[in-house]
């Protein structure tokens, strides 16, 4: 998992509240068994229209956006069924950060496993980013998860809460995999005496 200290890139404004993950990655990709590709069908049903040809009204389809990095989105965001999928394809796509008030429980643990960070912020604040990213001109922002700041160059500030477990494994890029491997070697010293230990019983029986 990629690490995590502070992004300065371009803020994508996602405009609606409530969007569930069947939205972020429609149910007919779950099919698939990789972990990566996901993000060609990121809000398939939204960046496409009924000829599945891309909708220029969607916002991810705007060329002002391309390369946003962070995502502002409503209240309740990645409500509905639990598929882990919904953070790869987020991830896949390129994002790292997504501000919004609220978020889903479930989606908030998967994020956070899959290198997201995902900052919560009171709607005044929110409406405050999603309102410059929609009508200014290559809009960024700077998301500081070391001083947990979200800040603007026209003098927004804003500070957010994190567990100080999921921030450590953010700023380490530490996944659950890689939460194991750092007792790699306690691991093979219990394994050897574990095996020593079937031998000697073998031996003596």
């Amino acid at each position: 998992m990629e690490a995590f200290r502070t992004l300065t890139s371009l803020a994508a404004p996602l405009d609606r509240s409530n969007v569930d993950t069947d939205q972020i990655i429609p149910k007919q990709f779950l099919k698939r068994i990789e972990r990566t590709g996901y993000g060609d069908f990121l809000f398939y049903d939204w960046r496409r229209n009924a000829a599945g040809e891309p909708d220029p009204a969607f916002v991810l389809n705007d060329p002002r956006y391309k390369g946003a990095r962070i995502l502002i989105a409503g209240k309740n965001f990645a409500c509905g069924s639990s598929r882990e999928h919904a953070a790869w394809a987020l991830e896949n796509f390129g994002f790292r950060v997504v501000i919004a008030p609220s978020f889903a429980d479930i989606f908030f643990s998967n994020a956070g496993k899959n290198g997201i960070v995902l900052v919560r912020l009171s709607e005044e604040q929110v409406e405050v980013l999603m309102n410059r990213a929609q009508s200014l001109s290559c809009y960024k922002l700077t998301v500081s998860l070391e001083e947990q700041t979200v800040t603007d160059s026209l003098g927004f500030k804003a500070s957010f809460e994190v567990d100080a477990f999921r921030k450590f494994c953010l700023i380490e890029g530490l996944d659950d995999i890689g939460l194991t491997l750092r007792h790699a070697a306690a691991l093979d010293t219990f394994e050897a005496e574990h095996d020593q230990e079937g031998w000697l019983k073998a031996k003596s029986s």
